[in-house]
């Protein structure tokens, strides 16, 4: 009895794919925007940083994952000749990776990327290859416990050399690091797996669907897909323009009147609850403190402070908690 394969991946390229990573740039572009506009004081506070703001880089970060998942089963089903451009777009991340942690080791030491998303672009690129071939159910039990890894490595007690520099590429300590962008394999890896079984499962039916000859035909449509085409690219220098630009903007304008204070508010209340005041004082003090602070001209986001200004700071806050009946 003869076991049926499962449908060959298309071999051409699919436009659709290509604005799938497209829109997924965008998405991501959008979102260094907002965290430059908070990095900067362009803005009251750093969306970005939000649980909300972490909530979509994860969905963005999963999104690009799924699709290196699926970009690896297109190269595949190109058959003869598929290594020579898979090595070569491989060292292309690879050198990305390295430039990139190099770049923010200068700029940002003590918050540099050592394993950020093109590091693990690049190491799962190499671990998927045997999920080209791999039955199918298998893959999907190795995506799933991918992703179930780090409540897995939780019960089971991880233990304390997993949090070893050299190790927290991992993902499987009780350690975040701290650094500007972490994608580690656990449970990211999960997704690269779930893209390839999903382009294994999927390619096919969406080649011989309406979608696969679709092609854009208006300006927005051929900008998408010439940047999916060109992601990495794309990812390159999107970040260092817009950083630059606003830069710019913000040595012309000055910090946003109301950058930093959420963050004030949240630190001074959290301060006055140690101090022993109640969560209405501390509240009520909280912005007593900051409105004293703009009236006597000491309140400046981020900004150094002389010693006769830090004296009259605390005057000020000593005053307010008082007020506000925190003792």
């Amino acid at each position: 009895m003869q076991i049926p394969l499962p449908p060959a991946a298309p071999v051409r390229r699919l436009a659709v794919v290509d604005l799938a990573r497209g829109v997924a740039l965008l998405a991501m572009a959008l979102y260094h925007l907002t965290w430059d506009l908070g990095f900067l004081r362009l803005s009251p506070e750093n969306v970005a940083l939000s649980p909300a703001g972490r909530a979509a880089a994860h969905g963005i970060a999963g999104s690009f994952l799924v699709l290196v998942g699926v970009s690896l089963v297109l190269a595949r089903g190109r058959r003869a000749g598929w290594w020579r451009p898979y090595l070569m777009r491989l060292g292309r991340i690879a050198l990305a990776a390295a430039a990139i942690s190099l770049a923010t080791a200068w700029l940002f030491p003590e918050s540099w990327i050592f394993f950020g998303i093109l590091h693990c672009i690049a190491l799962s690129s190499v671990l998927a290859l045997p999920a080209l071939a791999a039955p199918l159910p298998l893959v999907g039990l190795s995506a799933a416990l991918v992703f179930a890894g780090p409540v897995l490595a939780g019960l089971a007690g991880a233990p304390a050399i997993l949090d070893a520099p050299g190790l927290l590429f991992l993902g499987l300590g009780a350690r975040v690091p701290v650094t500007n962008d972490y994608v580690p394999l656990v449970p990211w890896f999960g997704f690269v797996l779930a893209g390839v079984g999903l382009g294994r499962i999927g390619l096919p039916r969406l080649a011989a669907s309406r979608l696969g000859p679709w092609a854009p035909r208006n300006r927005i449509g051929r900008i998408a897909t010439f940047a999916g085409r060109h992601s990495l690219a794309v990812y390159l220098v999107h970040q260092p323009v817009l950083l630059g630009l606003l830069s710019g903007v913000a040595a012309v304008t000055g910090p946003h009147p109301r950058a930093g204070e959420a963050a004030f508010l949240r630190e001074y209340r959290a301060n006055c609850a140690e101090a022993g005041g109640t969560e209405a004082a501390c509240r009520v003090a909280a912005r007593c403190v900051l409105v004293r602070l703009r009236g006597e001209g000491l309140w400046r986001a981020g900004g150094d402070f002389t010693n006769e200004e830090q004296a009259r700071a605390i005057t000020v806050s000593r005053a307010c908690f008082r007020d506000a009946g925190g003792g």
